[in-house]
């Protein structure tokens, strides 16, 4: 699992879209990692062997980020 457990795009946390790593989308698909590049977060998808990167959201929106802690 990368860094990035959760992402909440919107500019107020109660109404933002949430997406976490695990949750199941898109017809049966389940979110595997949330990436952070130079100009946008990258969410991707999998379902069985095949990994596709599902939407992305430039960084000029409201973003809120939950790290993925593990405390072993």
């Amino acid at each position: 699992m990368g860094l990035i457990r959760k992402i909440s795009i919107g500019p107020d946390y109660k109404t933002a879209m949430h997406y976490a790593v695990g949750q199941e989308v898109y017809g049966g698909h389940t979110i595997v990692d949330i990436q952070e590049l130079t100009d946008k977060y990258v969410i991707m998808i999998g379902k069985g062997d095949e990994i596709k990167q599902w939407k992305s959201f430039n960084k000029n929106m409201a973003v809120s980020l939950e790290d993925n802690i593990d405390f072993d």
